[in-house]
C-alpha cells in the first residue's frame, strides 16, 4: 500500500512535539526494527515495546527533556519512505547531542512495519558513556 508524503510528515511531526507517544500508535507492535551502528543502542529489535525500552527510554533518562526528532526531508516510493531527522539537545552530561540521523521505513496500513535506523554512532555512545558515569544515573 502507497503511503504520502504528507502522511508521513504528519507521523514524524509528532517526535517533534511534546507527545511524542503519539508517534509510537504509527508503529507496528511486532515491528522489524535494525538500529546500524556499533553504539549502545544498536541492534535488532523484533517489537515496538523492546525498540522503545532499548533506544526512547534509554536515551531519555540522559536528557533533562524529552528529546525531539525534527523531521528534516521525506522521500516516498510506494509503501517506504526514507526520513531526514535531527535532534539538536543537550545531556545532563553536558554533551551537545547534536545527531543527524536517517530512517528507511516500509509501511503498511500507515503503520512502521519494518524500519532501518543511521545515526551518530560515536554521539551516541559518547552520551551513553557520561551518562554511566553519573553514580545517580542508571541506565
Amino acid at each position: 500500500m502507497a503511503i504520502t508524503s504528507e502522511t508521513v510528515r504528519s507521523i514524524f511531526a509528532k517526535l517533534a512535539s511534546d507527545t511524542p507517544e503519539e508517534f509510537f500508535q504509527h508503529v507496528a507492535d511486532d515491528v522489524s526494527w535494525t538500529v546500524l551502528g556499533t553504539h549502545p543502542l544498536a541492534g535488532h529489535y523484533t517489537s515496538k515495546r523492546d525498540f522503545q525500552q532499548a533506544t526512547f527510554t534509554r536515551l531519555d533518562r540522559l536528557f533533562d527533556d524529552t528529546l525531539k526528532l525534527v523531521t528534516r526531508q521525506v522521500l516516498v516510493e510506494g509503501d517506504q519512505a526514507v526520513v531526514e531527522l535531527f535532534a539538536r539537545a543537550t545531556a545532563k552530561s553536558g554533551v551537545q547531542f547534536n545527531n543527524d540521523c536517517c530512517w528507511v521505513c516500509r509501511f503498511g496500513d500507515e503503520q512502521i512495519v519494518e524500519a532501518r535506523a543511521y545515526l551518530d554512532s560515536a554521539l551516541v555512545a559518547e552520551v551513553i558513556d557520561r551518562g554511566w558515569a553519573k553514580p545517580d544515573k542508571k541506565l
